[in-house]
């Protein structure tokens, strides 16, 4: 699920990228040396938020949401899963990309915060614990990994009350629902 999460927004941005060059011009992007944006010469102006704003707009068109008042309250449940779903799929993904505990990823890039959880296991594993021990940490690792599931599931499902058929139809073809 979470990789059909990443390649929704990767479709996405792909798109936003097609609009942003479209009609000729140079778009807004900041390429090699062009331009003199946030970022300065050679890029660098990448900005999360914006992303962010256009994938919800983007959303909110596929949606075909014209009211206001209901775009809040779906943009608010979606922010919800996508919270969610960010806690239990990222945490601590920098460990099993050998970037060690601190949630740095590849190359040092953050990844998220590694769980109290995942690093009590690792620091047991690192010292040879007893497999008692292990198994010990093993189960508070899943059992943390559940209520995270769980967090997911509550926001889906309360992003599901608010959508009609067809909008929770659009939701799973995005990755939003299961």
């Amino acid at each position: 699920m979470a990789i059909l999460g990443v390649v929704v927004s990767s479709h996405v941005l792909a798109q936003d990228g097609n609009a942003d060059n479209a009609g000729g011009g140079g778009g807004r992007r900041n390429r090699g040396g062009q331009g003199g944006g946030p970022g300065g010469p050679g890029g660098g102006n990448w900005d999360p938020a914006q992303m962010r704003q256009r994938m919800m707009e983007r959303m909110r068109e596929q949606f075909a949401v014209k009211d206001d008042a209901e775009w809040k309250l779906i943009s608010d449940r979606i922010e919800k899963v996508n919270d969610a779903r960010r806690e239990s799929m990222m945490r601590g993904m920098g460990m099993m990309f050998g970037g060690g505990r601190g949630g740095r990823g590849p190359g040092g890039q953050g990844g998220g915060e590694a769980m109290p959880e995942q690093e009590a296991l690792q620091k047991a594993i690192e010292a040879n614990a007893s497999a008692d021990e292990i198994k010990s940490k093993l189960g508070k690792y899943r059992e943390a990994l559940k209520a995270k599931e769980a967090k997911l599931t509550k926001a889906q499902d309360e992003l599901r009350e608010v959508l009609s058929a067809k909008q929770e139809a659009q939701a799973v073809l995005m990755g939003l629902l299961k």
